[in-house]
């Protein structure tokens, strides 16, 4: 019998084994109103709810108390459903949504759902970094820093938090300094978590909270500390690159491979840095985690959210693109006074691959601003080969972002024998080490490199991230080479090549047919005997020394990658009305401060900066203006703040000509085309003019809900479960949202949308006028419009269609005051008989 029970006990044990390995995460939302909105109602507790755009007192009894009552209705609820030990819960979520995280089996799941109190149960998902020279080329320092004060003054007292991987704290564009202390921002109440390895703690004044989330990751088995770090460090070095872009100390030496390359800083150099990690090396993160690091930040009292961050994929059961856990906790976000600024996505130049959807955040696309860094690999031949510098010799700049790199040339007037890396090798063996990738010195014959161009391939290796072009330097230089080139002989649409500084002189050719041409210039120059084995090398060349980057007046274009419009309102790809992106920002070889933990990108191991690109770079820099903004007005709300730039942002080039947006060729080549609204926005953001506009359209949190409850396709009971407000609105349609854009995809005759704008500056008057695709006819009313200080005034916009295109058109009205405001706001609509 005593065997017999222990083999029960084994089986039951290896039973909850099952349960526990099938154990996944969920995201529970229960009735009761979550602080930021409880209005009174329960014995004891009184009203926490607070206007919209009203900071939370989250230190008054009145919030402690209720809070805590909160958390203890989760563990009740927990408790009597299921038996101890067989769920973990991960977090309570009590300012912005009323629920909790939990780890429990599907079956547990389904328990849940059915249980009195529950409104939903949502598996996790996951969410992943947006990765893919500048306060000179938005004018900040001559035309925005001084209204502040300077740039010592950029950005004062107001407080970025950043959800993110962390942070390097010892990186000097953190850094606080004696001559020039932070005060105390007694607005701010966010806790500094300690260093478990050096026990210190991460703070210093100018990074003013430090925490991190990673119950769901420990949870689903995914984190690992040795490299994750229980702390909020950065080990991977995306959270300190988009620190440094928002909020970076102004005039820090960029130093790599002995060289300076330039003085790099943040947009808003003086403000505070608080920092929510809760995204990983290796898997990203959950959303679990996400909205717990969202919730906390609130919480704490942040003016200013930056998110370079978006979703993998919705759960299956999600319907709308607008209500989930994440953007329900971000709508709370934005009522209580918080701008959220968020990457758009890199799943460009495709249409529909936005990944940042709803009209409380501003969506950020990716610009390429103005510097090009090109190289020539001369022939012996006489042919000269275009590709990407990737070297840089030691000269001194006043910034960064105004980037004048000269490329450490061989030397002038002299050529080189090239010798390709497998013909190189020490023995047949090599072979396997993907030789030709030129990532192992020690396979490959020093006396036949020595003093010679080392010609290497670029694999797939190189686009996974197991090659990179700072090893192949390192190899060159290992055996002793004067340079060497990296030759692209195959490339997959949306492959981009960006230039990487190295130590020694090199170039890469992403040209297929310029590869051809040097491939068939060193067989022909190059004689081998009947076995294959070269006799000598014959063919010469040269890397030459025109990497001074051109600073290119078509600048600033849409980047291939970033991601574009239609904005859906469903994942069945339904397009919403309502435009994304909402503007466009720099995002493209962006250098800023990076983690020496950081593996993010491979050709910067190690290093205490990077070069990188994607709309993660484009969020940060919106994170930043926005705080110069919050900081001279700070009673504007973030829809105020969103109005300001994209009013005020430009449709044109530095040459005055219409922005332009990479896309691919029929050739899977790239090419530039006219840009749309639905590649920039509203266009490329101008802070200058951003901190003046003139008008603004102001929303708040009952004008989202309005937005909502007038969206097709969204049950009412969806709203009130994560919005906790009846559907009473009177806007008629989600196209009256008040917005800077007008966007109607579903066109049917004649359409008559309104906008409201609110004057910031002196009494002006407004002369309206409007233009559209021919296939529309457009009419605004009235033409013109005398507004006093602080005073509204609505306008109507009629749109009809004339004639049925199968496409969407482009327009825009433009408000001209007599006081030199002007006025902005794109309009799209697709033209439909029914």
């Amino acid at each position: 019998m005593k065997a017999s029970g222990l083999g029960w006990a084994v089986l039951l044990v290896l039973l909850g084994l099952v349960v526990k390995g099938k154990a996944e995460i969920y995201i529970v939302i229960v009735e009761g109103e979550p602080i930021i909105s409880y209005k009174g109602g329960e014995n004891g507790f009184e009203a926490t709810a607070v206007e919209s755009d009203e900071k939370l007192d989250t230190t008054s009894e009145l919030v402690t108390s209720y809070a805590s009552h909160l958390e203890k209705k989760h563990d009740m609820l927990l408790g009597m459903l299921f038996e101890h030990g067989s769920y973990k819960k991960l977090y309570s979520y009590k300012h912005l949504i009323n629920g909790f995280s939990v780890h429990l089996s599907p079956q547990q799941a389904e328990t849940l759902k059915r249980a009195p109190g529950v409104k939903s149960v949502e598996r996790d998902w996951k969410v992943r970094k947006l990765t893919t020279h500048t306060p000179q080329f938005l004018g900040l320092p001559t035309g925005v820093w001084p209204a502040g004060g300077g740039f010592d003054r950029a950005g004062e007292d107001i407080v970025i938090g950043f959800v993110d991987s962390g942070i390097y704290p010892h990186h000097p564009s953190f850094a606080a300094h004696h001559d020039d202390p932070y005060g105390p921002v007694p607005k701010y109440r966010g806790k500094c978590e300690i260093d478990p390895d050096t026990k210190r703690d991460f703070c210093n004044g100018k990074i003013i909270g430090a925490q991190y989330f990673a119950e769901a990751a420990k949870a689903a088995g995914a984190f690992n500390p040795t490299i994750d770090f229980a702390s909020p460090m950065d080990g991977d070095g995306h959270g300190s690159h988009t620190a440094a872009i928002a909020a970076g100390n102004n005039g820090i030496p960029v130093r790599l491979h002995g060289h300076e390359f330039g003085k790099a800083s943040g947009m808003a150099p003086r403000a505070r840095i608080a920092v929510y990690k809760a995204i990983y090396r290796l898997f990203g993160g959950f959303v679990a985690d996400v909205v717990a690091a969202i919730d906390q930040a609130v919480h704490d009292g942040v003016d200013i959210l930056s998110l370079s961050v978006g979703p993998n994929s919705p759960p299956t059961n999600t319907k709308t693109t607008f209500l989930n856990p994440f953007d329900a906790t971000l709508l709370a976000a934005v009522k209580a006074g918080v701008f959220v600024a968020q990457a758009a996505g890199n799943g460009g130049p495709f249409p529909k691959t936005l990944v940042s959807y709803s009209p409380w955040i501003a969506s950020v696309a990716a610009a390429i601003d103005d510097r090009r860094y090109k190289n020539h690999l001369n022939l012996g031949n006489g042919k000269a080969l275009a590709g990407l510098g990737l070297s840089r010799k030691l000269h001194q700049l006043a910034e960064v972002w105004n980037l004048w790199i000269i490329a450490a040339s061989t030397h002038p007037n002299q050529t080189y024998t090239m010798v390709a890396a497998n013909d190189a090798l020490l023995d047949s063996s090599a072979t396997k080490f993907s030789p030709s990738d030129c990532q192992r010195p020690e396979v490959l014959n020093k006396k036949l490199v020595e003093g010679n161009i080392l010609l290497c391939g670029y694999s797939f290796n190189f686009v996974v991230g197991t090659a990179s072009i700072k090893k192949v330097s390192e190899t060159a230089k290992a055996l002793g080479a004067v340079g060497f080139v990296l030759a692209v002989e195959n490339v997959s649409p949306g492959t981009k090549f960006d230039p990487v500084p190295v130590g020694i002189p090199g170039i890469l050719i992403t040209d297929v047919s310029k590869t051809m041409d040097l491939i068939d210039y060193y067989n022909v120059s190059t004689p081998r005997d009947w076995t294959g084995r070269v006799k000598s090398f014959k063919a010469i060349g040269s890397i030459g020394d025109g990497l001074m980057p051109i600073l290119h007046k078509s600048a600033p274009e849409v980047a291939l990658f970033s991601a574009r419009g239609p904005n859906i309102r469903d994942f069945s790809f339904q397009d919403a009305d309502l435009l994304k992106p909402d503007i466009l920002a720099p995002g493209s070889l962006i250098w800023a401060a990076w983690s020496p933990n950081g593996t993010d990108e491979p050709n910067f191991v190690g290093e205490g900066f990077a070069l990188i690109s994607g709309t993660s770079m484009a969020a940060p820099h919106i994170a930043g203006i926005a705080a110069l903004l919050k900081q001279k007005h700070p009673q504007w709300s973030p829809a105020a703040i969103k109005s300001a730039l994209m009013t005020t942002s430009t449709k044109l080039d530095r040459a005055g000509r219409p922005l332009q947006a990479q896309q691919y060729s029929e050739t899977e080549a790239m090419k530039l085309v006219p840009g749309t609204p639905f590649d920039y926005g509203s266009g490329h953001v101008n802070p200058r003019a951003a901190l003046d506009p003139g008008l603004i359209f102001d929303a708040g949190y009952e004008d989202y809900v309005g937005f909502l409850c007038t969206t097709p396709g969204i049950d009412i009971h969806e709203i009130k479960k994560y919005t906790n407000s009846p559907c009473n609105s009177t806007i008629g349609r989600p196209s009256n949202l008040n917005t800077p854009s007008i966007t109607i995809s579903h066109l049917v005759g004649t359409q008559t949308v309104t906008r409201t704008v609110t004057n910031v500056a002196g009494e002006e008057t407004y002369v309206i006028t409007a233009r559209m695709h021919p296939s529309i006819a457009i009419e605004t009313r009235p033409s013109a419009m005398t507004l006093r200080p602080g005073a509204s005034r609505k306008f109507s916009v009629t749109l009809t269609t004339r004639s049925v295109t199968r496409s969407y058109c482009f327009g825009e009205i433009t408000m001209k005051g007599s006081r030199g405001h002007k006025v902005t706001i794109p309009v799209v609509a697709m033209g439909h008989w029914r």
